[in-house]
């Protein structure tokens, strides 16, 4: 049988929080390691997205595929109007 490995980590949070976590275990039927588990995993998917869009932002600003600020002004004010300017595109 293959046994996964894991690692007790403790945090201090806030009674509110831990609270919220029981009320979510209770809901869902599930444990609040499972609860906390999902949470963090979630969180730091959400986080390394987060980077790796950064650093695509930062490549196009380095390629020069930027936009004037007027320009997407005058897009996003067209919008309600009968008569919207096309999406700016590089």
């Amino acid at each position: 049988m293959h046994k996964s490995s894991t690692r007790v980590m403790t945090a201090h949070l806030p009674v509110a929080l831990a609270e919220k976590v029981d009320e979510v275990a209770s809901k869902l039927d599930r444990s609040k390691g499972w609860i906390v588990k999902q949470a963090l995993t979630d969180w730091l998917a959400q986080e390394e997205l987060r980077d790796q869009l950064t650093y695509e932002a930062l490549s196009d600003v380095d390629q020069g595929l930027t936009f004037e600020h007027q320009e997407i002004n005058d897009w996003i004010e067209s919008l309600d109007t009968e008569h919207p300017l096309s999406q700016p595109k590089k």
